[in-house]
């Protein structure tokens, strides 16, 4: 039996009520031991979890309603359970709630579903002032390829958060397949970000697309004093022979033993010279 399968069984048989359960994640004040009693929740996963869930989403207390979201998000592990039921919930609670916290809460557990029906619920909060809220519609629309979801990323990608920006950049450029003008548009305007992951995301998803426009700012990160990965995986994805050079020198400065020297090795063989 596996560690992970184990780790499973002792998390659906903990002897804990599901009301000790959600009393200790609600005044755990560490952010990841609370999230280890919801984690038992979600294993159990059980019609009691479902209850004691839908209680909370209904509370006048956002901390609990927050707590409600967490555990519809992923009930049932590793298979689902209850999913309408919990999605329902979700999305009444989505029209009347009005924290923050709770409001990324439930984009968060919305991007657990890859329910298209989501996306909708969505969008209007795409603006909102706060930016966790604005996070967690970026994660609630990863994964879909519907056109409103692509036009939401590709806004978001613009945001003036840069977590915002680097997971929509990242949810565009690598997490679908779909390759339209706008998408790659969006891709090249975030590849002289301010911000060094957004710029690696976009760098990648344009290589993956193999557009033509990669090839000069990710010849500038190549030749940068500090190359992150995402730049090597880029290089590895458009295989390009004028990046060859550059990784060529990369290799002399980055020791043999870096965790990352299996991409750079990567890197090279895709863009060796034909």
């Amino acid at each position: 039996m596996s560690a992970e399968v184990d780790l499973g069984y002792e998390k659906r048989h903990d002897p804990r009520s599901i009301e000790e359960l959600v009393r200790l994640a609600l005044t755990e004040q560490d952010e990841d031991a609370a999230w280890e009693y919801v984690a038992v929740l979600h294993y159990k996963g059980n019609r009691e979890v479902l209850e004691a869930a839908a209680r909370l989403c209904s509370s006048s207390q956002p901390r609990e309603r927050q707590l409600g979201a967490d555990v519809l998000g992923q009930l049932g592990v590793p298979e689902r359970t209850f999913p309408a039921e919990c999605f329902d919930l979700l999305a009444a609670m989505l029209q009347k709630e009005s924290d923050p916290m709770v409001f990324e809460s439930i984009g968060v557990a919305f991007s657990h579903f890859r329910d298209p029906r989501s996306i909708p619920l969505l969008l209007p909060l795409r603006s909102h002032s706060d930016s966790a809220v604005r996070f967690g519609v970026v994660l609630g629309l990863t994964g879909h390829d519907q056109p409103d979801a692509i036009a939401g990323l590709v806004e978001l990608s613009r945001d003036s958060d840069a977590d915002v920006r680097d997971w929509a950049t990242f949810a565009l450029g690598t997490l679908i397949d779909a390759d339209t003008p706008e998408i790659r548009d969006a891709l090249v305007a975030r590849t002289s970000d301010g911000d060094d992951d957004t710029r690696g995301e976009a760098l990648v998803g344009l290589a993956r697309r193999k557009d033509a426009r990669v090839i000069e700012p990710l010849a500038r990160e190549l030749s940068n004093k500090d190359v992150g990965r995402l730049s090597v995986e880029a290089a590895e994805a458009v295989g390009d022979q004028r990046l060859h050079p550059l990784l060529v020198r990369l290799r002399d400065r980055w020791a043999a033993d870096s965790p990352d020297a299996h991409l750079l090795e990567d890197a090279l063989a895709s863009c060796a010279p034909r």
